[in-house]
């Protein structure tokens, strides 16, 4: 499960809402997830996500202005150094970092992901799904969850 992690380990106990997206997205789907990521932080809910993609870094732009509290989940070992932007929000008590991995493993790769994308899954109450690419991992991916709510942003 959770082999290393950085922040706030009070929010694996809050419910939790699992954000996934392809790296390619249509056009149509860019602004709905937007939008998807200003209603959570507005309603003040924990989303987790490994905020890794273009589109996942503009979700996570955009859950961070919040208040909110939010699980970032990485596909290799811990960061060593903590970007500027992540500082406050770690301080704050408001930021979890976790990965399945230690911190030997400091490349991403398709296994790495996927093994990241598990431990979120495992970890959320529900799944949002910005977009998933037709044939894609992520496609794959959705079809075996058999034990949580799936909500796709673009279907």
């Amino acid at each position: 499960m959770i082999a290393a992690a950085h922040g706030n380990r009070e929010l694996l106990a809050v419910p939790k809402t699992a954000f996934l997206c392809s790296r390619q997205v249509p056009a149509a789907a860019v602004l709905k997830c937007y939008d998807w990521a200003i209603a959570q932080r507005d309603a003040g809910r924990c989303v987790i996500s490994g905020f890794h993609s273009q589109i996942e870094r503009d979700v996570f732009h955009y859950l961070l202005a919040g208040t909110q509290p939010v699980i970032m989940a990485l596909a290799r070992g811990l960061k060593t150094r903590i970007e500027p932007e992540l500082r406050a929000a770690l301080a704050a008590g408001r930021l979890l970092i976790v990965t399945p991995f230690d911190s030997e493993v400091r490349r991403v790769t398709a296994e790495t992901a996927a093994a990241r994308n598990r431990l979120m899954l495992a970890l959320a109450d529900d799944v949002v799904v910005g977009y998933a690419r037709a044939g894609g991992m992520l496609a794959s991916l959705i079809e075996e969850i058999t034990d949580k709510k799936i909500y796709r942003i673009v279907v």
